[in-house]
């Protein structure tokens, strides 16, 4: 198993897992609010970041982060993918796959088809910093989760499978906030691996920034980088872009495409950000397994 599985949720991309939950929290703290996550600040305050992550809009003033904007965002991404999950329980399906789950806890905090299973995939460090918390908050899942460690680079279906996965059943799985970190190569053999494990009427819904290069030359996100101690461009690899719904379409799946900042226009929000918008090129991708 390589470095990247041994990322912790202070350093690297497990601080951005955080900078997440932070967003979640204000979210969920703000009148209003597009998602309810009870355990996003207990998360941000038991890991003691080396940056002050805000957990409300009014702490969040002076620290040179968009974090209204990044709110916004959180809250359309998180009520569009927990919509799409019930949707999926409505059709029958209790498989659901989350593939990096980091510190979201939907399996605690969605209402669940009776009998549905979640299976959380992510690196081990994050995963146990993730149980301690959730134990000290004597946080109860509302279906039976099962945590699988694993580095989404390299074999994962195998332990998936091993914890109870069953490909002969339609599943409901969700690649969020993970598409930028993974080489394009990396990219098709989760693709690959996904439809060799769904069922026929299984679905996947995808987060997918079409413009990485330009999201990470703008101002804002190196002011973060240099907040935070991390190099963005680093941990996203410097590849042409890779298609999720080209893919998707070729593969079996029929897809459809919409933009977030349309999906924050239905939900009531903006995701503009005068000058400098870093969602501008978001898209969230939802296909079924024909």
């Amino acid at each position: 198993m390589n470095e990247l599985a041994e990322w912790d949720i202070v350093t690297g991309v497990g601080i951005t897992a955080l900078g997440v939950a932070a967003g979640r929290a204000i979210e969920t703290h703000r009148e209003g609010g597009l998602v309810s996550d009870p355990y996003a600040e207990a998360f941000v305050e038991a890991a003691a970041p080396p940056v002050p992550l805000p957990t409300r809009l009014g702490a969040a003033e002076d620290l040179g982060i968009p974090w209204e904007s990044m709110a916004n965002y959180m809250g359309v991404r998180s009520r569009f993918f927990d919509d799409y999950f019930g949707a999926a329980g409505e059709v029958g399906i209790d498989q659901v796959v989350l593939l990096a789950a980091g510190l979201d806890v939907r399996a605690h905090r969605l209402d669940w088809r009776p009998g549905t299973t979640v299976y959380e995939l992510d690196a081990p460090k994050v995963l146990a910093f993730k149980d301690g918390v959730l134990e000290d908050q004597k946080a109860r899942p509302r279906a039976d989760r099962r945590i699988v460690p694993v580095d989404l680079r390299e074999e994962w279906t195998v332990p998936l499978q091993q914890k109870g996965f069953d490909d002969s059943r339609p599943s409901a799985w969700l690649a969020e906030g993970l598409l930028p970190f993974l080489p394009n190569a990396a990219k098709e053999r989760l693709f690959r691996s996904v439809t060799e494990l769904a069922a026929p009427r299984s679905r996947i819904c995808v987060e997918h920034v079409d413009d990485v290069r330009g999201m990470l030359q703008e101002a804002q996100f190196h002011d973060m980088s240099t907040r935070f101690g991390i190099d963005m461009a680093a941990l996203w690899p410097d590849e042409e872009d890779f298609g999720p719904a080209e893919w998707l379409g070729e593969h079996g799946w029929d897809v459809d495409v919409v933009r977030s900042a349309e999906v924050a226009e239905r939900l009531g929000r903006s995701l503009e950000n005068p000058g400098d918008d870093p969602m501008r090129s978001s898209v969230f991708i939802t296909a079924v397994r024909r």
